[in-house]
């Protein structure tokens, strides 16, 4: 199973190098993948609730400048507040330039005024999200024209830097029937937030069921801020492998001691060490 880090939310006061010095310190303890959170124009602080102040592709993208190994993704972008065709066009560069250590973790969102501060659909966010991933998928695989769909039809233009092997690996995030629904007909990876490891093994058992052969791999994110023994944490990490966990991301709190806490846990299972 792979071990991977949700990178902590930043905040204007954060240095601003500190989420390289943690990226460069996950990739060194055999971490696998670093995730960041996305809001826009979110109605409250960034911080628990709405995640940190940078944008994150942009932020990936210079993240993988300063690493080698260590593969980035968000956790979750919500698709429905962006413009489809540059979120294609963003991803298929950053896949390009990092030598295709991005995936594009994919949410529906839920902040009704987020949404309506960027004049965005709310109430039908679940199709639009659809809509997208389907003209992603087309734009990934050469984007010949004319494309015709429900949505962002065009009838003309070319799509370019098509990424290698026609795709950007996705990941679906979320809890419910719909995400997981999503996820077997898009993702590569379903990340959701059980309660416990049975909890996790019905939801993977049900994506299972509607991948109908499909390879998705079933995957998780947990948080440990140190508040309880990290040989508790790492039973918990065992359970849900045994559970079936492909991946397991952990959001280690706040951004002073995550470094502390990244290590401990690598150590606590063994990771294998730059």
């Amino acid at each position: 199973m792979e071990l991977q880090v949700v990178l902590p939310d930043e905040s204007p006061t954060m240095p601003t190098a500190t989420l390289v010095d943690l990226a460069r310190t996950a990739e060194d303890l055999g971490y696998t993948t670093a995730w960041l959170p996305d809001h826009l124009l979110p109605p409250g602080e960034y911080g628990p609730t709405f995640g940190g102040v940078y944008e994150p592709l942009v932020t990936i993208g210079h993240l993988t400048a300063v690493t080698e190994r260590l593969r980035f993704g968000t956790s979750v972008l919500v698709v429905a507040l962006r413009d489809p065709f540059v979120l294609a066009k963003q991803l298929a560069t950053l896949h390009q330039l990092s030598g295709g250590r991005v995936t594009l973790g994919v949410g529906v969102g839920w902040s009704v005024p987020e949404f309506e501060a960027v004049g965005a659909d709310h109430a039908h966010r679940g199709a639009v999200t659809d809509d997208s991933l389907e003209l992603l998928r087309h734009l990934f695989s050469g984007g010949a024209a004319p494309y015709q769909a429900r949505r962002f039809s065009y009838e003309q233009g070319v799509f370019a830097p098509v990424p290698d092997g026609g795709r950007v690996p996705i990941m679906i995030g979320g809890n419910s029937d719909a995400a997981l629904r999503r996820a077997a007909r898009y993702g590569d990876v379903w990340q959701g937030i059980p309660a416990n490891p049975d909890a996790f093994a019905e939801r993977a058992r049900a994506l299972g069921d509607l991948s109908a052969g499909r390879d998705v791999a079933p995957a998780l994110r947990i948080s440990w801020d140190g508040g309880t023994p990290v040989e508790q944490v790492a039973d918990d990490v065992a359970a849900y492998r045994e559970a079936g966990a492909a991946q397991l991301a952990v959001h280690f709190g706040d951004h002073e001691g995550t470094a502390e806490r990244m290590s401990a846990l690598a150590d606590a299972l063994g990771l294998t060490r730059r």
